[in-house]
């Protein structure tokens, strides 16, 4: 079944399945979610949905004129596409004027609240993207997972240095891309294969630990 919905990270806990095995689980609150927009690819050369979530105290012009547009009085934080070109069984409707999506017998127009239990059911295989923990600056044992130099032979100063980091004469210069020390985290992570635990009428149950930190953006998404 074809699925996807913004949230946040809410809480990390444990939970017990009928076998008594315990695993790390995470629910992620998608309440407020509302389908702001649909893409066609006569307007945009793709099919998409736009989703709004999470309350915001101010927004832009912009993003008020979008929301205004679609009907949704509440003002909403973030805005994301999904694409759903490899998604079955989604196809573009228009009644009475009003543009929404398909998915089996459930259909959504712009400006409705998008609940979990419409997309999502347990058992059920997910992606989940967000963005990482920035942790700062970070040497290449942290980064990168190198192994660092020889702890004995006088070498005190080497537990933690990167080593060599090219040749002499040829190249004469350091390749890009090479693993060195510099910014570690705040990077877009997907998480794939996870399976939901729940579905609540506020949020997802996720089996795993999802990236970034609590009340970060949640991007959930079915695989099939």
């Amino acid at each position: 079944m074809a699925g996807f919905i913004l949230g946040e990270k809410s809480d990390q806990s444990q939970n017990f399945d009928e076998d008594g095995i315990r695993a790390a689980v995470t629910f992620v609150k998608t309440s407020p979610c509302y389908l702001v927009y649909v893409n066609t690819p006569e307007e945009s050369g793709h099919f998409s949905a736009q989703l709004g979530f999470k309350l915001a105290k101010n927004i832009s012009k912009p993003v008020q004129g979008k929301l205004t547009k679609a009907g949704i009085k509440t003002p909403l934080r973030f805005l994301r596409e999904f694409r759903l070109e490899k998604y079955e069984g989604v196809s573009l409707v228009d009644e009475q004027g009003k543009r929404g999506i398909s998915l089996g017998e459930v259909k959504i127009f712009a400006g409705d609240e998008i609940k979990p239990d419409s997309f999502f059911k347990k058992g059920e295989k997910v992606a989940v993207s967000g963005v990482s923990k920035g942790k700062g600056f970070q040497g290449v044992v942290k980064r990168h997972g190198f192994a660092g130099g020889p702890r004995t032979h006088g070498q005190s100063d080497r537990e933690r240095a990167p080593g060599s980091i090219g040749q002499g004469t040829t190249p004469g210069r350091v390749y890009k891309g090479k693993r060195m020390a510099g910014r570690m985290g705040g990077d877009r992570v997907t998480v794939k294969g996870l399976e939901i635990v729940e579905v609540r009428d506020d949020g997802l149950l996720i089996k795993g630990l999802v990236p970034g930190a609590k009340g970060g953006l949640i991007e959930v998404r079915s695989e099939s």
